[in-house]
Formats: C-alpha cells, sequence, structure tokens
C-alpha cells in the first residue's frame, strides 16, 4: 500500500540529478526518463525551474542547443553532491527496510 502523497513529495531535484547522471539530456528526454525510473511525472514549469535552480548553484550546466533542444548535464559539482544525497537516502532505506524485517520476524 502506498501513502498518499508520497509520489509527489519525491524531490524533484534529486530526479533530474540522477537522470542527468546518465549523461546529457534535453527537457523531453529528462520527463521520460525520470518517468521511467520514477514514475513520477514532471511538468515542464517544474522540470525548468529546478534546472534554473540547479544551474545557479552549479550543480547542472546548458550546453549548446541542438535544433531547438536545449541539454543539460551534470556538473562536477553536480555529481559530488548527487553521491552525497544518494548515499544518505541509502543508509535511511537501508536501515529502515532493516528495521521493518526486524520487526516482522
Amino acid at each position: 500500500m502506498a501513502v498518499k502523497g508520497w509520489q509527489r513529495a519525491q524531490d524533484p531535484a534529486l530526479l533530474v540529478l540522477t537522470s542527468l547522471a546518465a549523461g546529457p539530456m534535453h527537457g523531453y528526454a529528462l520527463i521520460k526518463d525520470i518517468e521511467s525510473i520514477a514514475h513520477v511525472t514532471l511538468g515542464p514549469g517544474t522540470l525548468y525551474g529546478v534546472l534554473n535552480r540547479l544551474e545557479e548553484q552549479g550543480l547542472v550546466e546548458p550546453l549548446a542547443a541542438e535544433e531547438r533542444r536545449r541539454p543539460y548535464r551534470l556538473t562536477g559539482a553536480g555529481a559530488a553532491a548527487l553521491r552525497e544525497r544518494l548515499l544518505v537516502t541509502s543508509k535511511v532505506a537501508t536501515v529502515g527496510l532493516r528495521r521493518l524485517g526486524t520487526a516482522h520476524a
């Protein structure tokens, strides 16, 4: 059973950074990749707002436009920030799953 609202509560910045860890992508490709890995659909307003904030923080950078599409890529700082966040998230998940296993044993 899923908790209502948890899917929407997923951090869009984390989803974008995780998606860009696969390589440079433009907006539509990001939306589709995020849908495939997290089953979350980011609207264009949310996506480009997140990309702007991440760019201001130096975590992503735009590349030269290809036709009418502008791809983005993860910077070194973005990769480091993503790695740190994923390690913390992984630790929380591991502890939570272990506790659930112990509680239900």
